[in-house]
This record gives C-alpha cells, structure tokens and sequence, in this order.
C-alpha cells in the first residue's frame, strides 16, 4: 500500500528534512514507486507537485528540496497502487473546492466497494478508490451544510462519513483546507509533535540528522505525522485502529482513540474521547 506525511504548524516551516526521508521510502528503502505528490497551503492557494515517477528520484521531488516552502499545513503521498493504473491523475494528493476552499486529501489503503456516485456533482478524474472516496465525502458535506459549519461539525461529520466508508476496506488518510489538518487511522500511522526545547533527529532511512534548535524559536510548535516513524530519536505515537486526530496550528486540538471503549457515568459505553485544553 501506500505511504502518507503531513504537516501542521502554528508557524510557516518547511518539510524538508522529513520529506528527504519519506522520498527514499519511493524506490530505495521501500517500494512505493508508483508516483508521489506534495501539496503545500499558502493562505487560501495551494502549491501541488506531482509526478507519477518514483519519489526517490523525480526531478520534480527534487525541486521540492530545493525551495524549501514553508506551510502551516503540508500533505504528501508516495504510492504503491492497488487500484487505477500508474499515470499523473491517478497520484495524489487530490483536490477539491469545499465552500470555497481548497481542500487536499490523501489516502492509504484499498476500498473494495464504494457508494453508487453515478449522479453525485463531484466526481473523480481518475480511476483509483481515494480520489472516489474523497468526492463522496465533499458531496456529502456540500449535501449536509450548504454554509461552512463549525469545526466540530465539520469533524463529526467525517468521522460518520469515514465510519460508512472504512467497512469497505482499509481507509487511512490525511484531509486539510489549510487550517487544520484531520488524519484518521485504519492500519498504520504514528506522530510527534516538535516544540521548545529543541534538539536533534536523525533519519530513520539515511541516518540525516538535524538539531531544529538552530531554525526554530520558542513558542513555536510542529506535527509530523506519518505513516510509520521517519526519525530513530523521536518518540511518535501510534495512533490506535479506528483512531482521529484533529490538529491544529501545531496542536491536538481534538482526539478519538478508536474502537476501544470506556464506561461512561450512566453506565453506558462509549468512545474514548479526548479534548485538548
């Protein structure tokens, strides 16, 4: 399957250090080479780079070293196809307009079965089961909410609309509109969150190391989630199967555990939940 990396800050950074790890994973210390992409958020626009060659050595992954963009919300993707061929519209990550924003979604898995789309106003342009799955759930938020609804909302709703899709096979994926950046789990993906004091990293797939200390300030605070660790001296934290976050400006702002349950007060069970102070 495929492989994710996402970004969310609270101050404009570039990814470059992980992204220089993640790349190698797209023909040298993994084999997901059937394309890669990289969508950057600056204000309202989006920087996208695709290329349906290896990541690992794209001319145009190259390019995304040297210009050292900074986002506060940065997705990536390296594929290992499952469904579609191996061509540009088929690479993620995708992009869709949502109240009148731009809104990116990347995923890892296989959906087996989806939804009948046959009438519904989005539809994919390629051929694979993500980019089908994302436009059922941009109809279906366009369907509920005609006006942008509150965050909470918005995170409710997909996580309903995940729980309908995920029973059609594995379904982990990253989804922003440049505020926040939403990351559910099905199989696979763990986390870390960057923050004073800062010290070094170094990379899992080349040994590259980094001491952050001498790029970032005080006050400022960066997520990297991935699908598996990209640094060998980090604590990540692996998010549970059936698992949400909602990050926000660098911060955890909204927690669902997964499918594990707890006895509420009443005596009822339900979801763990946690909500950041």
């Amino acid at each position: 399957m495929c492989q994710l990396l996402g970004m969310n800050c609270n101050t404009p950074t570039d990814i470059v250090f992980s992204f220089e790890g993640f790349r190698r994973r797209a023909g040298l210390t993994d084999s997901h080479s059937d394309g890669f992409g990289i969508a950057f958020f600056e204000g309202k626009g989006v920087r996208v780079f695709r290329d349906d060659k290896p990541g690992h050595n794209s001319p145009i992954a190259d390019c995304v070293k040297q210009y050292h963009i900074k986002s506060l919300n940065v997705i990536a993707h390296i594929r290992k196809a499952t469904q579609g061929e191996v061509n540009l519209e088929n690479t993620h990550p995708f992009i869709r307009e949502i109240w009148g924003e731009n809104w990116v979604f990347a995923h890892n898995g296989n959906l087996k079965t989806l939804p009948d789309m046959s009438d519904s106003l989005c539809q994919p342009i390629g051929t694979t089961d993500s980019e089908a799955a994302f436009c059922y759930i941009a109809e279906q938020l366009k369907n509920r909410y005609r006006k942008k609804p509150t965050e909470e909302q918005i995170f409710d709703t997909i996580r309903e609309i995940t729980a309908e899709l995920s029973q059609y096979g594995t379904f982990n994926f990253m989804l922003s509109n440049g505020e926040w950046l939403l990351a559910h789990c099905s199989t696979n993906l763990h986390y870390l969150t960057r923050q004073a004091p800062f010290g070094k990293a170094q990379r899992i797939d080349d040994d590259g190391v980094i001491d952050f200390s001498d790029y970032a300030k005080d006050g400022d605070k960066v997520t990297i989630i991935s699908t598996f660790p990209l640094t060998k001296n980090e604590k990540w934290i692996k998010m549970e199967h059936g698992g949400f976050v909602f990050f926000k400006e660098g911060e955890k702002i909204r927690e669902i555990l997964g499918e594990a349950k707890v006895m509420e007060d009443d005596g009822t069970l339900g979801n763990r939940t946690y909500v950041a102070a």
